[in-house]
């Protein structure tokens, strides 16, 4: 399976130290040969990766390729997130 981050995910990266998009990267390589895990609720498109205690990955699977659309360094930016679909 292909991993493609989009331009925000890599931005989001950008913004985080070293250690932590270390840590984003294998989990997005361990999530290659792993099934997909949850969706998020509501009905969106979207799974969902818990990366650490706190940050999360957004990414969604179209054929045989993963795309990793938002990366959140805390879970305060990541329920932001999620409540603006409610």
């Amino acid at each position: 399976m292909e991993i493609e981050f989009s331009e925000l995910a890599l931005k989001q990266l950008g913004n985080m130290d070293k250690h932590l998009q270390t840590l984003f990267y294998k989990h997005a390589e361990k999530l290659q040969n792993l099934p997909p895990r949850r969706h998020m609720k509501f009905g969106m498109p979207f799974n969902v990766e818990e990366v650490t205690k706190q940050a999360r990955m957004l990414y969604d699977i179209e054929e045989n390729t993963m795309y990793i659309t938002r990366c959140f360094a805390t879970h305060k930016d990541y329920e932001k997130f999620f409540t603006s679909y409610k």
